[in-house]
């Protein structure tokens, strides 16, 4: 939040590019996903470029760790369901994001005790990966809410793209009439605030409204 000039590694301009399956753009958020989509990266049998978002902060992440069993019988996963969720037809919100942001959803999820919110991870971002989001979503069709969050202003970052994508794919499970709702920074000219304190106050904001609303 502190640096408008390096805050931001252009995702949305990345994402403009993406089409006829030309790259691929990842924003993973463990070490076994960083490992195995490495793996999977090399040995596609259809070379490509790959585009990966990750932020330096999630080496030094507490709670961005795998285990041993994760790295060597694991594989890339696409999206990141929420393993914590106990009963699926008690969930009222599903909350999408990708990359860092959902450690911050979670530690808010848990400082409030919440039981009825899913945080669903998309670690990669294109090509998207519809299928499964609609096989998860099926899960949750009593969901009330399908929520987009991100940390970029929302002229940036994947809301742009990815808000089709989802709209498509909650009609194909028959979600009603639902779409998904944007929850995070208003539109801005600057990638961040440059004022540590004002980007920690949004970002307090953006976690209340999208878990307490």
């Amino acid at each position: 939040g502190q640096g408008p000039e390096h805050s931001s590694a252009r995702l949305e301009r990345f994402l403009q590019l993406c089409a006829e399956d030309n790259m691929q753009v990842f924003n993973v958020t463990t070490p076994a996903q960083y490992y195995h989509m490495l793996r999977k990266h090399c040995l596609q049998e259809h070379k490509k470029p790959g585009i990966l978002m990750s932020p330096k902060s999630l080496l030094r992440h507490p709670r961005a760790v795998s285990n041993v069993d994760e790295l060597a019988n694991g594989y890339f996963h696409p999206i990141l369901e929420d393993k914590l969720i106990q009963e699926p037809s008690s969930i009222e919100r599903v909350v999408i994001c990708s990359g860092k942001v959902y450690y911050d959803l979670l530690q808010k999820a848990e400082e409030l005790a919440l039981d009825k919110v899913a945080l669903v991870r998309v670690e990669q971002l294109y090509p998207f990966p519809d299928h499964d989001i609609q096989e998860y979503l099926k899960s949750l069709k009593a969901a009330k809410d399908i929520v987009w969050c991100q940390e970029e202003p929302k002229n940036m970052g994947a809301w742009n793209t990815v808000r089709n994508y989802i709209d498509r794919t909650l009609e194909i499970v028959n979600f009603g009439d639902k779409s998904v709702k944007y929850v995070g920074r208003k539109a801005s000219s600057s990638t961040a605030t440059g004022n540590l304190n004002k980007h920690l106050a949004q970002q307090k904001e953006i976690l209340e409204k999208i878990l307490k609303d």
